[in-house]
């Protein structure tokens, strides 16, 4: 595995717990409210939400990149 394919799996990996983490705390904030059992929920809609996100930016990252660079150049 050479270091360039390393970095975008750790940048995606970075992401992926920075985004989900944020937006689904945002999200749960506005919606629910600091409710009873919150942070049980938070945590259990990040796991999910980053189950889901982490294989659609290895999997969708590289084809909307591919195509950005032939719009865009």
């Amino acid at each position: 595995m050479n270091t360039q394919f390393k970095r975008k799996i750790a940048f995606a990996l970075s992401m992926g717990v920075v985004t989900t983490g944020i937006i689904s705390f945002v999200l749960l904030a506005l919606n629910f409210g600091f409710a009873e059992g919150f942070a049980l929920t938070w945590l259990r809609s990040w796991t999910i939400g980053y189950a889901i996100v982490i294989p659609t930016i290895l999997l969708v990252g590289p084809r909307l990149q591919t195509r950005l660079d032939r719009l865009i150049s």
